[in-house]
């Protein structure tokens, strides 16, 4: 894999953290809709979630490009990071509470994208 493809996979996983950060914002400002009604015209209101939408759509395009470069079982992998980086920016970003057990299994799923990544070298 290309010091390119990486660099394109990086910024697919970041596109797709900040999407579901995004989505979160857009989720906290429902907070109080008495109906789903409301709520859905909170949502078609929100700049959060149109630009959590284009990043997903931008990143959708933006895979199925690294995706004509480089093999998906190789690729793939680059998705779980987001496990990691979506839950450490929540904490930072919206004070959510995680517990340690869940930060061993962040561990372990690195460690596994690491190995496989390193089987293709």
């Amino acid at each position: 894999m290309s010091a390119l493809d990486r660099v394109l996979l990086v910024v697919f996983t970041l596109a797709l953290a900040g999407g579901q950060l995004l989505f979160k914002r857009t989720a906290g400002g429902l907070a109080g809709s008495s109906s789903a009604v409301e709520a859905a015209g909170r949502v078609a209101l929100s700049p959060s979630f149109y630009l959590a939408l284009s990043l997903y759509g931008g990143s959708t395009i933006l895979w199925i490009w690294i995706l004509t470069r480089v093999p998906l079982s190789q690729a793939y992998p680059w998705a779980a990071a987001g496990t990691a980086l979506v839950p450490l920016m929540a904490v930072l970003l919206f004070g959510e509470q995680v517990r340690p057990i869940y930060w061993l299994g962040v561990g372990l799923i690195m460690a596994g994208i690491i190995v496989v990544q390193r089987a293709f070298a």
